[in-house]
Parts: C-alpha cells; structure tokens; sequence
C-alpha cells in the first residue's frame, strides 16, 4: 500500500483487486457498441425508474415489473404500443423528435439525460476522437502547480496530464502504468478507491454516467467498448450503475478527497473542455481549489511541501 496515496500495491503491477468474477466478459452491457440496441436499453433502464403513482397509475405489490409498463409508457407519450416495443427492441431508429419529446416528458429526463436520448436516436457514426496533449497544455498544468491540482481526462477517463499535486489527490496516478490511469477502473477495480473517495458511490455514479455518454457518442470506440466488458465483467457494483441508466455530464461542483498526509480534503472543482480540433470533442481539465476554505487551503500548501511536484505529461513516467 503507498502510505501517500493510498492506492494499493496490486494496481501498481497493473493487476487489480475488487472485481466480483461474477459475470463473463464475453460480451459488454446491453447495446454498447450498437446505438440502436442502446437506445432500447435507456428506454427499459428508465422506464423501471418511474413509479406508476408519480404519473397517476396505480402501484401496489401486485405488479410484475418495476416502473411502468411498456403499454402504459406509450399511453402517456401518445404513441401506439407497437411502435414503442419496435423501438426498445432496436427494430425502429431515428424516431421525431416529437417522439423524442413525449418519452422525454413521460420518463422524467433532466436535460444531460434528453441530450442523450437524442444521441442514441441519431444512430450517427461520429469518428472516434483522438486528442493529444499540446505543449502549450502542458505548461498551463505546470503553470498551476502548487496551489491548483489538475489533471486532464479523455472521453475514456483516462488520465492522460496532471500535474504534481493533481495526481496525489487522485491516487497517485502518475506513479502507475498508464493501463491504471484510468478514473473509472480505479474506483471499480482498486478497493483504494474507496480511500481516496469518501463520497465513493457519488464518484462511482458519475464516472459510469460518463462512459455511458461517451458510449453512445463514440459506438465505435473498440478501447471504451473493451473497458466497460472489463468492468462489467468484473465489478458487480458498475453493472448495476449501468443497468439504472445512470447519465452525466461532467459539470463543476465540490468534491471530498482523502490523503493521508493531510486527511479529508474539501475542494471545489471545475471542468474545462479542450477541443482536439474545432467543433470536436477532446480532453477534459479538471481543475481542483480550496476556495475560501482556510483549513483545506493550509493543507493543501502542507501536501505541496510534502511531496515532490514534479512536471507531468503523456510519456514522461511510463
């Protein structure tokens, strides 16, 4: 175990602990890789989600399915049963976005939630994106330094920059290979992560919601379809994220982090996009600050004397 981080000794080897074995790898979730089999998979994730007295049906013990049923949900958004089981069966694509608006409503989406509805519907093969780490990207995470943890994710969570201080708060990522830079086989895969986290079902919610928009963006992304099989496949607990239909954007907020040089830490962070071409989807950089919080701000600048933060980047600590 790495007294600084936390992160156990197995991810370090690139082997991994956690995993339930429960479930075989050969084939990923239900319609990854496929966007019209995907978009019958959201409709049945959230259609189990609504409960029938929210939209003035009767409950009780008695029923057989959770959430409404197929003919109840077509009811509501005013469209024929037969049409709504060809489309969670993937044999209908491309519905109106009259369609689209109705199910919208019905289901309850927030807005993250409809846009990838829409996603799903368009059954639109973009190309897989493939960003880099700019120099000038570089610099801006050394220019940081100290006082600004960072790092910067890919669509695949990947983390692929940082600086110093930024890899210590997220388990010492720049000290592992490059397989285990990844955010979400860390929390589902090293118990570590539950360390790191202490909000640990927030953070894992969220990277699942992530990957499952990336999913349905970039179906063709061979890389994400491999990982979430992985996960899948070995994590009983992302399987069950993923079966509730869980959608995030990745968006500011505040996130609690645990080193043990300096306890539990609070911070404030926020997500800036970086484009790998204009009008394309690229990196994300994370950046993390204490904000007006005295406490966290002293430890932080302790962390920073602690430990060495040294330059980062793709290549340099592989």
């Amino acid at each position: 175990m790495d007294t600084s981080t936390g992160r156990s000794s197995d991810s370090r080897t690139g082997s991994s602990t956690g995993g339930d074995g429960a479930a075989t790898a050969a084939t990923p979730p239900d319609g990854v890789g496929d966007p019209g089999r995907a978009l019958g998979a959201f409709l049945r994730a959230r259609r189990g989600r609504v409960a029938p007295e929210l939209v003035g049906l009767a409950g009780g013990g008695r029923r057989r399915v959770q959430g409404l049923r197929r003919e109840e949900l077509a009811q509501l958004a005013g469209i024929s049963v037969d049409y709504y089981v060809r489309l969670e069966q993937g044999r209908s694509t491309q519905p109106s976005p009259e369609v689209l608006d109705a199910l919208a409503r019905t289901l309850g989406l927030d807005e993250a939630e409809r846009r990838h509805l829409d996603t799903l519907a368009s059954a639109r093969r973009v190309p897989v994106p493939r960003p880099r780490v700019s120099p000038l990207l570089r610099r801006m995470l050394d220019a940081l330094g100290a006082d600004l943890p960072a790092f910067v994710t890919d669509h695949r969570l990947d983390v692929v920059a940082w600086n110093g201080l930024g890899s210590e708060l997220v388990g010492g990522v720049g000290e592992v290979p490059r397989r285990d830079r990844n955010q979400a086989r860390f929390l589902f895969l090293d118990p570590a992560s539950r360390t790191v986290h202490p909000d640990w079902a927030d953070r894992a919610a969220e990277a699942v919601g992530q990957l499952r928009v990336a999913a349905g963006t970039w179906p063709d992304d061979a890389e994400l379809v491999a990982l979430i099989r992985e996960l899948s496949s070995q994590s009983r607990e992302f399987r069950q994220v993923w079966e509730s239909g869980e959608v995030v954007m990745c968006a500011a907020g505040r996130k609690r982090l645990h080193h043990a040089l300096t306890g539990v830490l609070t911070l404030d962070f926020e997500p800036l996009n970086v484009p790998a071409a204009p009008g394309q989807t690229g990196l994300v950089l994370h950046v993390f600050s204490a904000g007006e919080d005295r406490v966290t701000a002293a430890a932080l600048t302790r962390l920073a004397t602690a430990v060495p933060v040294a330059t980062a980047g793709p290549g340099t600590r592989d």
